[in-house]
């Protein structure tokens, strides 16, 4: 046990998160089981981290641990908890629970068990807590940690604070903020950068991001997939092939058929693969209002556009890595559906987008928002793309 007391201290003393998540504020801390999801490569170790240094300092009260750690091998963390209760803990931080064979039973256990001990543990986005784990149904919150928005990219870089804005806020005072925010910076400055490397936080270590980027890719399918979904390892090939193909092919509705000839499978399991790369959050599915899964999508987009870049770089076109970011940005708390036609998106019940390039031509609907690229300051139904990315 001390040499987990003695790991934490180290890593919490040697903690320096450079954005403070918004999510740190959102979540109830007075919740006794909760459960942070995300894809790898946006920051959750880092996360726990920053609570415990920030709530607890030095108390022994609080106790982070990785699964990956071979003393869960033989002792279960059943047992660990018990003995970390005995010791006087009182919050429990794991990292990387899905490494653990039983952590949907254990967790439950020790909820059940030590009705003063709090658990607050990480998993992929791959995971899913509540519709395939009964066990922790009912006494789990849950909530998902993304990788960073333009806003936070941009407070890091420049030193600013900007808070976020919902997508009303947006729509009805844009002009009003986005002066706001360019009477102390020039964001579109920014901008490129961003939609290349500035989504996963680990853009500010010193190695080469794109390289970086493609290994953490390749993580998401070889452990959150293959070992979440159970999937055997002679199929891994077709999965990244699937990738591949799906990147190069851009934005659009995927020809299944011709899918599944490719990496030899049926259309079937071509539809599942899709399937589990939405949920790894390498892809999104975007679908007519109305549809969903195991319908097929209307259209296939990459999840981020940092992955357009890693990807596939010979083709990445602007309008597709507009769309993308947009498609992103406002995935977290609102509903994307394909658009009418001339309009990229429908937006929740009904609010239609158009993406526009620089020196897109289109004829004015005022029925339409008009999200536009190198624009820095909007007007009436025409806004800022950059400004989406302020929504959280």
């Amino acid at each position: 046990m001390e040499t987990f007391y003695r790991t934490h201290s180290y890593l919490v003393e040697h903690t320096n998160a450079p954005v403070r998540r918004d999510l740190m504020d959102e979540i109830d801390w007075n919740d006794r089981l909760i459960g942070i999801k995300g894809t790898r490569g946006v920051g959750k170790t880092t996360f726990l981290l920053q609570y415990a240094k920030e709530k607890f300092g030095t108390d022994r009260s609080c106790l982070f641990i990785n699964m990956n750690n071979f003393y869960f091998s033989k002792y279960t963390l059943v047992e660990f908890a018990a003995e970390f209760v005995k010791r006087g803990g009182k919050v429990l931080l794991i990292d990387q629970v899905f490494k653990y064979p039983e952590w949907c039973h254990d967790l439950r256990t020790c909820y059940e068990m030590f009705p003063t001990l709090k658990i607050v543990f990480t998993g992929s986005s791959v995971m899913r807590l509540k519709e395939e784990n009964p066990a922790l149904s009912g006494i789990v919150k849950v909530y998902y940690l993304r990788g960073f928005s333009f806003r936070e990219y941009l407070n890091l870089q420049s030193g600013n604070s900007f808070r976020a804005y919902s997508l009303q806020e947006i729509l009805e005072n844009h002009e009003q903020i986005a002066r706001t925010i360019l009477h102390n910076i020039k964001p579109l400055d920014y901008f490129q950068d961003y939609l290349h490397h500035g989504f996963y936080p680990f853009f500010l270590e010193k190695r080469n991001f794109s390289e970086n980027l493609l290994k953490t890719m390749n993580m998401m399918i070889e452990v959150d997939i293959l070992l979440i979904k159970q999937i055997e390892l002679k199929y891994l090939s077709k999965i990244k092939k699937l990738l591949y193909l799906l990147a190069v092919d851009g934005p659009v509705a995927p020809n299944v058929s011709q899918l599944a000839t490719e990496i030899q499978t049926s259309r079937a399991t071509v539809m599942n693969y899709i399937k589990y790369l939405a949920d790894a959050r390498l892809i999104n599915m975007v679908y007519p209002k109305g549809e969903e899964f195991p319908k097929k999508p209307s259209k296939l987009m990459m999840h981020n556009t940092n992955l357009m870049y890693s990807i596939y770089p010979v083709k990445v076109e602007e309008q597709d890595v507009l769309d993308t970011f947009f498609m992103n940005t406002l995935y977290k708390d609102h509903k994307l559906y394909k658009g009418d036609k001339g309009t990229s998106f429908m937006v929740d019940n009904g609010l239609y987008f158009r993406i526009c390039a620089e020196g897109c031509k289109f004829k004015n609907n005022p029925n339409v928002y008009y999200a536009q690229h190198k624009l820095d300051l909007g007007h009436d139904n025409m806004i800022p793309l950059w400004l989406f990315g302020f929504l959280y």
